[in-house]
């Protein structure tokens, strides 16, 4: 007699991150949590159906396409139902709800947070049949059919947490890079949207000798130094070389900004992926406070917008 598989309901969390944290572009990554305790990203609920359903709610649902075959999510089931049939295992019918607490093209890894959340859980639904590995890379291309391209620096540290360093390596994806765990960092969202492809389309096709060798200087420095927990030579040179000096032009305030909050003492300020969040390098909260104050008055002109003070999320993508 054959034994029936039972499959219970799950739900999944993914959290928002930094992608390029400025001096890493598309090999950089970090994922962080507000420290009020609030779940800032994506969840993805999934239970049995008698059809296949996709139900959209959330805040910024309203930004979602109105045909659920436009959207990353539904996409994410068929392409997971496809490797369950390689592995013969029969799909499914199910119901996925999707809660959108994400502004899309944002720079906080929005597109990310749904495909990572979306291909955990249908993962957690049936047992863990894919492995770690097999997950991250499924994630990666269900990604870059938003961004345009394949990059792990937001899908890898949404899944795994904390910060990870890319990896052009067959046997692993990512590597996770320790941090600086008294700092805060600051992010506002200014509630203008930046398309990821039209922010990568505004960047040159080639760099020079000179700033290739900048990107490798800062990149090597930040990384040896966060090795060696000294936080000083870490944000010594914190600039991004590489995307910031193109894309200011789509941030309206935010070289101003940046020099106010420089001076105020922030150790670092950078374009979080894409854009138009920004963020600051804190390791003082009365500073960090002082930051979102001056991001609220500066930077952010829209009620929608916000400010939130967040720290390194090591937890990553977790049921809930």
């Amino acid at each position: 007699m054959s034994q029936t598989t039972t499959y219970q309901p799950v739900s999944v969390f993914a959290p928002i991150s930094i992608g390029n944290v400025s001096i890493g572009f598309d090999i950089l990554g970090l994922a962080v949590k507000p420290i009020d305790g609030q779940h800032l990203g994506d969840v993805i609920r999934i239970q049995p159906n008698q059809v296949d359903q996709l139900v959209c709610t959330g805040l910024f649902v309203g930004s979602l396409p109105s045909k659920r075959e436009e959207n990353i999510v539904w996409q994410c089931l068929l392409s997971f139902n496809q490797e369950l049939l390689s592995l013969n295992i029969q799909p499914q019918t199910v119901e996925i709800t999707l809660e959108k607490n994400i502004p899309v093209c944002s720079g906080l890894g929005s597109s990310a947070c749904s495909v990572v959340a979306a291909l955990a859980a249908l993962n957690e639904f049936y047992n863990k049949p894919i492995t770690e590995k097999q997950l991250l890379k499924m994630m990666g291309v269900q990604e870059a059919k938003i961004s345009g391209s394949l990059h792990y620096d937001n899908v890898a540290p949404c899944f795994l947490g904390g910060l990870q360093l890319m990896l052009e390596d067959s046997e692993q994806i990512s590597q996770s890079i320790p941090t600086f765990e008294d700092c805060y960092w600051v992010i506002a969202y200014p509630e203008i949207e930046v398309s990821t492809r039209l922010a990568r389309e505004i960047l040159p096709e080639s760099y020079d000798r000179t700033t290739l060798v900048k990107f490798g200087q800062r990149l090597a420095s930040f990384i040896d130094a966060s090795h060696r927990k000294d936080k000083t030579r870490a944000f010594a040179h914190f600039d991004d070389v590489v995307a910031e000096p193109y894309r200011t032009t789509l941030l309206k305030n935010y070289p101003q900004t940046k020099r106010a909050l420089l001076d105020l003492g922030a150790l670092a300020i950078g374009i979080s992926g894409s854009g138009p969040t920004a963020f600051a390098v804190c390791d003082d909260l009365a500073i960090a406070n002082k930051a979102k104050a001056i991001f609220e008055q500066e930077y952010i002109d829209s009620e929608v917008g916000f400010s939130i003070i967040c720290k390194a999320d090591f937890d990553g993508t977790r049921k809930i």
